[in-house]
């Protein structure tokens, strides 16, 4: 504190104790030096008191990778209608390729005294990835939550769904259905949603006497095309059940499958997960695992509207059970012979 207020003296010119008087909103400063001081501290990259924010204090940043993936608007749409409700203004803050990065926009919100920040399916899941901006926020104790698993060592609120059970409900279908050689499409390797997908995949597998070799298994990015080539993979392994950790990536299943020459869910069974907009209307329509978005989106909000109104809030990941949506894409496996 003796420090920041040296350095904002000194930037405008005054005394400490001037600085300190506008800190805490005590008279006698002309209005020029208030708004003198007040410009100092974001200058200099200090978080200016609550009560001096203004309409400023109001604004949320929802901070996501992508726009492409159904998932990530469906989301910020309901958590952006929360904040809403609750006398927010939401800031989307919506990544590109070689566009503005995460931690460009963590700076831009910090600038902006933001009140608090919602991430969806950013950098904090991929243990490989550069957490820096993350530990910016924390230092600034600003209130911050995660959608869906992080990586340990970052102290934020998470509101998760539970991928164990997204897989065991995937594998007990196939396996009702009579499937026993089952693949799994994955995110990359550091991605900590399909480390956790991959440590029940094989629970649930051998409780169900099923094999599930390395070689069932393949990663990819979560796009149709990464789902495509992981796919085409997959089939010279003759597995007859695919479950993929999104919808683009079965969509890209379901291609892979056809390009084979091959049916859906004649020859190869595929299953999403999200039940992301408008999979009911794919063909055949996709069996996919939805994640509670209505559900963990306002939980994610009364955690963060929380925080800010100084509640003290356990940073205990809080899991949500998510629901196996059964459609067309899945079916009793047949004979390829």
């Amino acid at each position: 504190m003796t420090r920041r207020l040296a350095q904002v003296a000194q930037k405008v010119g005054v005394s400490e104790a001037t600085v300190s008087r506008v800190l805490n909103e005590k008279p006698g400063v002309s209005e020029a030096t208030r708004a003198a001081v007040l410009t100092a501290l974001d200058v200099l990259g200090y978080e200016r008191p609550t009560q001096l924010r203004g309409e400023r204090a109001r604004l949320v940043g929802m901070v996501m990778p992508e726009l492409q993936n159904p998932i990530f608007p469906a989301f910020a749409e309901v958590v952006g209608g929360a904040l809403a409700g609750q006398g927010f203004t939401p800031v989307l803050c919506t990544q590109t390729a070689g566009g503005v990065s995460e931690a460009d926009y963590v700076d831009l919100l910090l600038s902006q005294q933001v009140s608090g920040v919602v991430f969806f399916g950013g950098l904090y899941a991929q243990a490989d990835a550069t957490h820096e901006h993350y530990e910016r926020l924390a230092e600034r104790s600003l209130p911050t939550v995660l959608l869906n698993a992080a990586i340990d060592g970052l102290d934020f609120a998470r509101v998760s769904c539970d991928d164990a059970v997204a897989v065991e409900q995937s594998i007990g279908h196939l396996r009702q259905l009579g499937h026993r050689k089952i693949g799994l499409v994955l995110g990359p390797s550091d991605h900590v949603p399909s480390q956790r997908k991959l440590a029940a995949a094989r629970v649930t597998a051998t409780k169900a006497g099923l094999e599930l070799p390395d070689q069932h298994v393949e990663r990819a990015l979560f796009t149709l095309e990464g789902g495509q080539a992981a796919t085409t993979r997959l089939l010279r392994q003759e597995v007859t059940g695919i479950i993929c950790a999104s919808d683009p990536l079965a969509l890209g299943a379901v291609r892979a499958v056809r390009r084979a020459g091959l049916s859906v869910p004649d020859d190869v069974s595929v299953i999403g997960y999200d039940d992301s907009s408008f999979m009911n209307c794919t063909d055949p329509p996709l069996t996919t695992v939805r994640q509670p978005i209505e559900a963990m989106g306002r939980a994610a909000v009364d955690l963060l509207a929380g925080e800010i109104a100084g509640a003290r809030i356990t940073h205990d990941e809080l899991l949500f059970e998510p629901e196996l949506v059964v459609r067309g894409s899945t079916a009793p496996p047949r004979s390829r012979g």
